[in-house]
């Protein structure tokens, strides 16, 4: 099993939480990455959106292209897993990008392939957006230009979105650069068993995960690909007893501590077909991340993580709140029981 962490590039996970004291600042960034390689973490993603969709749209958000070079700077072993969204960036100049970045960080690099979803944010800054199929359609053609970029002497491709004449690349990456993708729906498994080399999903619970993991490794097969690698997202919370864990979960999903979060959320609410404690869980942390049942002592965290482990799991991509302290904590406690 492999740690991975969501870099806190919003300023936090809860919506309801107005400061969870974890500042977009670079040195804020910068240590969480350098002591999660001694806390026993294996990667990191720096998600890629313009605006905040977490603290609301005037609220900071990093850049996961300027982000990721420094944090490549800074550290030695930690993988960076960088976001990044077709429409936003064009593949030869994203395969520049990671080619250099191979030698600032050599074979530390991946990608998280991301077929955008925010109409609204292309609106305000002036790129395309494609409704969903057309989105998968552009990954795919995307992918396949990139992946001859970084291994073929010379590219030249004319295609539906992309024309590309004798392009020269160089210098390549020492190893072929990793691609993780997401996507539930056919159109996106399809592409993901094709082009991905991992998949990464939403914390259901392991029996779900495990049939999710069976049906992509048959799409996978069919295609002809190698195995896949596997990977889960979720929100954690350890405390000493499962007691205190619960009063923690309690204060999370408190979304009337701030009345512009509870509005929120009864727009949410009016707005979705959950139950209304599900609907509670889905909105106060991002990426529905207390799905993942991640809420305990570290013996109980643990042993949902072996679940995750045993249903074909070998990454878990976990968000934390307040991020520096409770990584700390999940360094010692739980990442040793599994080396």
């Amino acid at each position: 099993m492999r740690f991975g962490y969501w870099m806190p590039v919003f300023g936090g996970w809860l919506r309801n939480v107005e400061d969870e004291g974890m500042p977009v600042s670079w040195p804020y960034l910068r240590d969480l990455a350098v002591d999660s390689e001694r806390q026993g973490f294996d990667l990191s993603l720096v998600a890629e959106l313009n605006l905040n969709d977490i603290k609301g749209h005037r609220a900071p958000a990093a850049d996961a292209w300027t982000l990721g070079p420094a944090l490549a700077a800074v550290t030695e072993r930690l993988e960076l897993m960088l976001a990044v969204r077709p429409n936003y960036h064009a593949p030869s100049l994203t395969a520049k990008a990671l080619s250099t970045l191979d030698l600032v960080a050599p074979g530390r690099v991946s990608l998280n392939v991301v077929s955008s979803w925010w109409k609204d944010e292309a609106a305000q800054y002036g790129m395309p957006f494609d409704v969903h199929d057309a989105r998968y359609q552009r990954t795919e053609e995307w992918l396949t230009v990139l992946r001859r970029l970084l291994s073929e002497p010379s590219v030249t491709h004319h295609g539906a979105l992309y024309d590309l004449e004798g392009t020269v690349l160089e210098p390549k990456p020492a190893a072929p650069v990793e691609v993780y993708m997401g996507g539930e729906s056919p159109r996106a498994l399809d592409v993901i068993a094709r082009l991905g080399d991992a998949y990464v999903m939403h914390g259901d619970p392991p029996e779900v995960i495990a049939d999710r993991v069976r049906r992509i490794s048959e799409l996978r097969a069919a295609a002809g690909g190698t195995p896949m690698r596997f990977g889960v997202s979720g929100f954690v919370i350890v405390r000493d007893t499962e007691a205190e864990a619960r009063r923690e979960l309690e204060r999370v999903l408190d979304v009337r501590a701030s009345p512009e979060a509870y509005a929120s959320y009864q727009d949410f609410v009016r707005g979705s077909q959950l139950e209304a404690e599900l609907s509670l869980r889905e909105y106060s942390v991002s990426n529905r991340g207390l799905r993942a049942g991640l809420v305990g002592t570290a013996g109980t965290v643990a042993a949902r993580i072996a679940e995750y482990e045993a249903a074909g799991v070998d990454l878990m991509l976990l968000q934390f709140s307040p991020q520096a302290e409770e990584m700390a904590r999940f360094g010692a406690e739980v990442i040793p029981r599994f080396r």
